[in-house]
This record gives structure tokens, sequence and C-alpha cells, in this order.
């Protein structure tokens, strides 16, 4: 597999894009985008669990519930959430739906939904209209990287990059996109993501692959310790390169190059997190199962008291420990043993056996000050072992979300 850093949304052979302005977002900036493939694509998604879910996820739950082996478009928009708004915003779902059906010549239920923005405010369903009808015009496979700038609400900058795969009956592509970088947390956040392929994957193996993938990497990212009402990942494979993926030696390739492209658009997430200074790599081993591992991560990864020691640079070791004690994971305190390390380089031993290790506290200083660095705690249980990333919280954090609404 190779991982193309510039790649975009359509790499993949077979797919075009389109961004516009459609009046949403009060800057004037892109904020409407349409992802488009001329043949049926199969499709999978997985969304948000938050019981206050968007309209457009309710109407893309419903539509791939029909028509998930021949999509062919996905309209998202951003400024407006189009959540908490009752039967007018899923009117407003379902009418993006056909707005876009008729800008690409296909049916309404061929059209995956998504939006992002404030929550409560109704869609206004004019101004999609004018903006769908240009962007229809506009679709080209040279617009990915317009496409992914038009999806950002808070983030700085965008989110995408595509991969090769080589299979034994030849090379698929990858591409993806996402935007999030606040209410960012398991199961997933403020978040959309898009991810597409030319090859020719079953909605059942999409399915299978999506979930599998999006555990691994969007449920293991956390920004602010909040999910969201319109998170979803969506994945559409339309077939373009001739080469199924039907075997499972060659699915389970697939699914390593979806899990790769996941992860690099999670981290992405991650290291623009809203005021975010640092990013940080969390290891917890020694758990009696993976999922005991990724709970311990979580709660880290979670702690006010944690994430403000990483803002200021402050190697307050212990409030990592405390918090994996809270987690309510059962281990011996007396077996932990706790390392740092700059993101590539050695780990330098903290805590041995549930007690301080002799160290140069200015080296553990150097470490905790840098931008990006590694915490690896072992619980001392099992075999288990997860990997979670997570941001600092700073005042920028505050500052970005005590007027985001005005």
């Amino acid at each position: 597999m190779k991982l193309v850093e510039d790649g975009t949304i359509t790499t993949p052979s077979g797919f075009s894009a389109a961004a516009v302005s459609c009046g949403l977002k009060s800057s004037g900036g892109l904020d409407l985008a349409i992802v488009h493939s001329p043949t049926d694509c199969s499709a999978a998604g997985v969304f948000t669990r938050n019981k206050v879910a968007a309209a457009p996820v309710i109407v893309d739950k419903d539509t791939l519930a029909g028509s998930s082996d021949r999509i062919r478009a996905v309209v998202i928009n951003a400024g407006v959430a189009n959540a908490c708004t009752g039967p007018r915003g899923l009117a407003a779902a379902r009418a993006s739906q056909t707005l876009t059906a008729k800008a690409v010549d296909c049916l309404s239920d061929q059209v995956l939904v998504l939006s992002t923005g404030v929550i409560g405010v109704l869609l206004n369903i004019e101004k999609m209209a004018e903006g769908i009808a240009v962007a229809g015009m506009q679709l080209s496979p040279e617009n990915g990287l317009a496409a992914a700038r038009a999806i950002m609400t808070t983030d700085t900058q965008p989110k995408h990059l595509a991969a090769r795969i080589e299979l034994a009956s030849g090379w698929v592509t990858l591409g993806g996109m996402a935007k999030g970088s606040g209410m960012i947390h398991p199961d997933m956040a403020t978040m959309l993501a898009v991810l597409t392929t030319d090859a020719a994957v079953s909605p059942q193996d999409l399915d299978y692959v999506l979930r599998r993938s999006v555990d691994r990497s969007f449920h293991r990212i956390s920004i602010d310790g909040d999910t969201s009402t319109n998170d979803t990942v969506l994945i559409l494979a339309n077939g373009a390169s001739g080469i199924r993926v039907d075997e499972r030696g060659a699915l389970e390739m697939f699914a390593e190059g979806v899990e790769a492209v996941c992860g690099e658009l999670a981290r992405k997430i991650v290291r623009d997190g809203e005021g975010a200074s640092k990013f940080i790599t969390l290891v917890v081993s020694g758990a009696r199962s993976e999922a005991e591992a990724v709970t311990v991560g979580r709660v880290i990864a979670t702690s006010p008291l944690v994430k403000t020691a990483f803002a200021g640079g402050d190697p307050n070791w212990g409030r990592i420990v405390a918090a994996a004690g809270r987690s309510g994971v059962e281990f011996d305190p007396d077996r932990l043993a706790l390392w740092v390390a700059a993101e590539t380089g050695r780990e330098i031993p903290v805590v041995r056996g549930g007690a301080p290790m002799e160290m140069d506290v200015s080296e553990l200083s150097a470490i905790f000050k840098l931008p990006s660095f590694r915490v690896h705690l072992d619980l001392g249980e099992g075999r288990g072992e997860a990997t979670v990333w997570t941001c600092d919280l700073t005042r920028e954090y505050v500052s970005i979300n005590a007027d985001y609404h005005t």
C-alpha cells in the first residue's frame, strides 16, 4: 500500500466533485460540496450514537437500508447542522436529496446527505437549491481539494489523502476527506468523513470493512470528550478499476488500506483540534483485553487535568495514572509502568511497579513541551493493547467555543 498525502476524494477513477459558496457560512467561504460517480456505487455508513441524531443521519440510514448497492452522489453542507430541527429539518434533508438528484441526473434515493455546523438552525433550502444547481454544473475530478475545503467549519486546514493498494488482481485506489476539530470523542464526534474507491466491493463487505476501520481510527480519538448529532463516515465503491474485492485475502488487504486511510484522517483531526498545541499518542498495554485498554485510554484522553497539564508542558504524570484508576477497569496499581517519549524517540521510564523511577525531571519536562509526544501506560494484567490519540486543552479552545454560536 502507498499513501498519497496530496490525494483527494476524487483520486480514485470515476469520481468527480464540486464545491461552491451558497451563503450558509457567514464568512462567504465555500460551504457546499457534491461528490459524484456516474455509475452505481456500493455504499456503507457508520453514524453517531448520540440519541439526538440530525436529520441527515436519519435520512441516510433510511437511504442506505434500501439503496446501498446503487448510490451515485453525496451532498454536504457546512455552516448549518440541520439538527434538532424536527419535521422541517427532515423535509430539508430530503429536499437536498431531490435537488442533488436532479443536478446529477439520478434518483433521490441514490443521494446521501451530510450537514455540519450550528445545531438548532433550519437549513435554508433556497440557498441550497441555488448552490446545488451551480455545483452540478462544475463537477470535475480536479475539485477534490476544493470539496475538502468546503466542508470545514472550525477546521484550520482541509483533511484529505488517498492510498493505492496492490491486490493479486491489480491496483485499486482509495480516496478520503474529513472535517472536524472540536466536539470530538467516541463514538465519533462533530466529524464527517467520506471515502471513495474504484474497487468493486459488495455493500455487505464494505459495511464490515468500514465498521472495523472506524473502530480502530475515528473511535480512538478524542479532543474534548463531546460527541455530536451529525457524525457520519461513508464509503462508496464504484468498481471503475475493474478489480473485484471478493476473496478473503483481497478483502483483508483492502480492509488494511481503508483502516490506514481512516487512521490518517483521524489523526489529522486531532492535530487540528480546536485550540490544540500538542498531539499526544496514548498507548495502553498490559490490559486483560483490547476493549479494556481502549477504555483506559479514553479516560486518560478526556481528563481535563491531564489535558491541561499537556497544555502547560507540565510533566505531572500522577494525573495520568489517577485517570487510569477511575476508568472502571480492574488492575493492580503495584504493577503499573509508565513511559514517555518524543514521538519517534526512546521511551523514558517514569513509573515501574507502581512507584516512581529516578529520573531527570528536566528531560521529562522537555518532552511534555514538545508539539507531539507519546505516553505509554502498562497495566501489568495481560496482553490487551490499544492506541488512542488526543490533544491538549488550551485557553484558545475555551475562546473558540465560548462564542461559537454567535
